[in-house]
């Protein structure tokens, strides 16, 4: 399990020849392989204080930024049994929202900038990021079919990670199936209904709309900036954001020993990685049927979701999500060496597969963009 190391094209390629097993590899500082120790992720949770928001922004229609909160919504509880119909105007509505967008830093980039003189040095933070991208490495330990690649660079002794879309996840968004475009819509509706306002079944539906959170922590020893999406802020609650914050899903009801497995194994992991993550203690869930009637609703606190009696057999454990994210930023920070933004490092994870790292210079991969540099020099 040595790192094997080979040159072509100004590009070095770094592979550990190892599949990683439950729950995941362990990055080592002396040897630089990995490892498939269990027990070495299981350790006591790593530090990770509460989470701050240093601002917030909106995306408009078109995903243009709009630093205000135009696109801060309420939370309106619903009814326990509510029967909310999700198919309510979808063959009739103008459904609008680019596709084939790709999610950037660049939002989060151009908040730091309007912000510049009031956030704290921007030398005080390690890494800048989305909750997205930490998402995805919270969740792999215990999810041998995820794949993502992750773009580093160093400017200004700051780490900044994007995401480079994957051939797997290109040729799903190219092939989306009609049944997955009606569940993107029955999503939106499920937050028409719970959001202050009258819910709208008719009109322009646009999926780019977004309000944005970006909020300071520190995991172990590495202090982070990122933006997060949020759905919406409960009105009851003064507490401060993001501690106000309510996070809407749905879900098909769980009927089936089988159905109740994969909700568990899965989707409750990466729900309750995104809402940690960012600090938002709520999250109401739809439990719809088939023909897309939300039948119950049920709200999670984020925090009390490993601890629920009727989940003591779940599949993962929070803090071995937690250590293996704290060890790979501990690894990126002694692979990604080069302060330039013209030089990035791409780690990435490949189902059944082990982490590789590549590294590129003035390649198609390099994402801060000319107008961001400039300005921070």
């Amino acid at each position: 399990t040595i790192w094997e190391q080979s040159v072509v094209e100004h590009e070095k390629t770094w592979v550990v020849n190892t599949r990683p097993k439950l729950p995941g590899a362990k990055f080592r500082n002396e040897d630089h392989h990995q490892t498939h120790d269990k027990e070495s992720y299981e350790r006591c949770s790593p530090p990770f204080e509460e989470r701050v928001e240093e601002g917030s922004f909106s995306l408009d229609a078109e995903w243009q930024f709009q630093h205000d909160n135009s696109q801060m919504r309420y939370f309106v509880e619903p009814d326990k049994t509510p029967n909310f119909d999700l198919r309510n105007g979808y063959s009739d509505r103008d459904i609008q929202g680019d596709e084939n967008f790709i999610k950037t830093l660049e939002h989060i980039l151009q908040w730091i900038l309007a912000n510049k003189s009031e956030l704290i040095p921007l030398a005080d933070f390690d890494f800048v990021t989305s909750r997205g991208r930490l998402t995805k490495v919270f969740c792999t330990p215990y999810d041998d079919e995820l794949e993502w690649s992750l773009a580093i660079t160093k400017f200004q002794g700051v780490f900044y990670i994007n995401e480079v879309e994957t051939e797997s996840a290109c040729c799903y968004r190219q092939n989306r199936t009609e049944s997955h475009k009606e569940n993107m819509y029955w999503g939106y509706m499920f937050k028409q209904y719970t959001l202050d306002g009258v819910p709208d079944s008719t009109g322009v539906v646009t999926y780019n709309e977004a309000f944005c959170s970006v909020v300071r922590t520190c995991l172990s020893d590495h202090r982070l900036l990122f933006s997060g999406e949020v759905d919406c802020r409960d009105r009851e609650n003064a507490e401060a954001p993001p501690a106000c914050y309510v996070e809407l899903k749905i879900s098909r009801e769980i009927n089936t020993v089988k159905k109740r497995s994969k909700f568990h194994r899965f989707k409750l992991l990466k729900w309750w990685a995104q809402s940690f993550l960012l600090g938002v203690p709520s999250i109401v869930v739809g439990f719809r049927n088939d023909v897309g009637r939300v039948l119950s609703v049920r709200t999670y606190r984020t925090t009390e979701i490993p601890q629920l009696g009727e989940y003591r057999s779940l599949a993962w454990k929070p803090e071995v999500c937690m250590n293996f994210c704290s060890d790979f930023l501990s690894f990126v920070k002694r692979v990604v060496i080069e302060d330039d933004p013209h030089v990035v490092y791409l780690f990435s994870r490949k189902a059944g597969s082990s982490v590789t790292f590549t590294e590129h210079r003035n390649s198609t991969y390099c994402f801060l963009p000319d107008w961001y540099v400039t300005e921070m020099r």
